[in-house]
């Protein structure tokens, strides 16, 4: 008997000519004392290139199911979170002063967050307005009696004491510079609510318009400001900050003054310019001090940068003085811009 395992389908594909992988069929036989073997081959090649083919095919058809999975997917979570990105929108446009709620029609999730958020803009709103409007009333409460206090230390019965008279004076005027600063800083309100937010189109005409009514002299008052541009801070804190630099820039001024506003990346840059006799290096720190001036003659550089430099504290900013081109003083301030969300 042959063996078993030399007849039948043969394990191994063998190699045949031209690179050929043959399937092999081998049976033996015994017949009048001869052994007989047959054995039948096939090209078992174009058999594996098939399965090559359904190989590639068959990876093909899941990567490209998975890549329709995984975009449905992201299809599917993106419209879910719409109503966040709405709101985000709809926040993004409340720093820029472009609307002064959230839209209240959100999904039912949403609307505690939204109806809070909105309650607390109308409540700082009025919290600030309220402040406010007591600050100025202190302010008038205690002004008016200060004010007959100095018309007091001017009576002719004090001559007589020059010298009690002169520290009189000096007394009163340091409270009333100390409570002019203490009022404004009360005053600064920082980063609120959109409705106060400081439209530069809208303001910056008026204010200029007001310089040159105050400041009759000719002068040249020029601005280079980006269309459309909304600064986030309160308006009046706005026109504070910019009213003092305008101011004492155009006392110091012979000619002309400019005021620029840019933005760089993440920070806003302002610079005001005068033509006037400009200030030493040395005097630039005393300037900022508190109250000091150069000129007692010319108010100016003094408690208005003061109240400047209060401001920029609450909006984390910073000023320096520098030469102007024109030969007068610049005054260059850097206040971050908070990140949109």
């Amino acid at each position: 008997m042959v063996p078993p395992e030399e007849n039948g389908l043969q394990a191994n594909l063998e190699d045949g000519p031209e690179a050929q992988k043959l399937l092999v069929y081998r049976i033996n036989y015994r017949r009048f004392g001869e052994n007989i073997s047959i054995t039948v081959a096939e090209d078992y090649s174009p058999i594996l290139k098939t399965y090559r083919q359904m190989q590639w095919a068959g990876s093909l058809l899941g990567a490209t199911t998975l890549i329709l999975l995984l975009l449905l997917q992201r299809f599917m979570v993106r419209r879910a979170l719409s109503p966040l990105e709405q709101v985000r929108q709809q926040v993004i446009q409340l720093q820029k002063g472009q609307r002064k709620e959230l839209d209240g029609q959100v999904p039912l999730e949403l609307e505690p967050l939204v109806e809070q958020i909105n309650h607390l803009l109308h409540q700082t709103e009025i919290t600030l307005q309220r402040s406010r409007h007591a600050i100025g009333s202190l302010g008038h409460a205690l002004k008016t009696p200060l004010a007959v206090l100095i018309s007091l230390a001017q009576r002719n019965e004090f001559s007589l004491i020059p010298e009690l008279r002169n520290v009189l004076r000096e007394q009163l005027a340091s409270i009333e510079q100390h409570l002019s600063r203490e009022l404004a800083r009360a005053r600064i309100a920082g980063e609120v609510t959109p409705l106060n937010y400081f439209d530069c189109d809208a303001e910056l005409p008026s204010l200029f318009d007001t310089l040159k009514m105050v400041h009759n002299r000719n002068l040249v008052l020029g601005w280079d400001v980006p269309k459309g541009l909304r600064l986030p801070w309160d308006r009046e804190d706005v026109l504070e900050l910019l009213g003092n630099l305008l101011d004492n820039a155009c006392k110091w001024a012979r000619s002309k003054v400019h005021l620029q506003i840019s933005i760089e990346s993440d920070r806003l840059l302002i610079w005001v310019d005068d033509d006037g006799p400009g200030v030493a290096a040395e005097s630039r720190v005393e300037i900022l001090g508190r109250g000091i001036r150069l000129d007692e003659q010319v108010a100016g550089h003094g408690l208005g940068l003061a109240i400047v430099r209060d401001i920029l504290d609450a909006w984390k900013g910073t000023l320096e003085l520098q030469d102007s081109p024109w030969g007068g003083l610049r005054v260059v301030l850097k206040l971050p811009i908070r990140p949109t969300v």
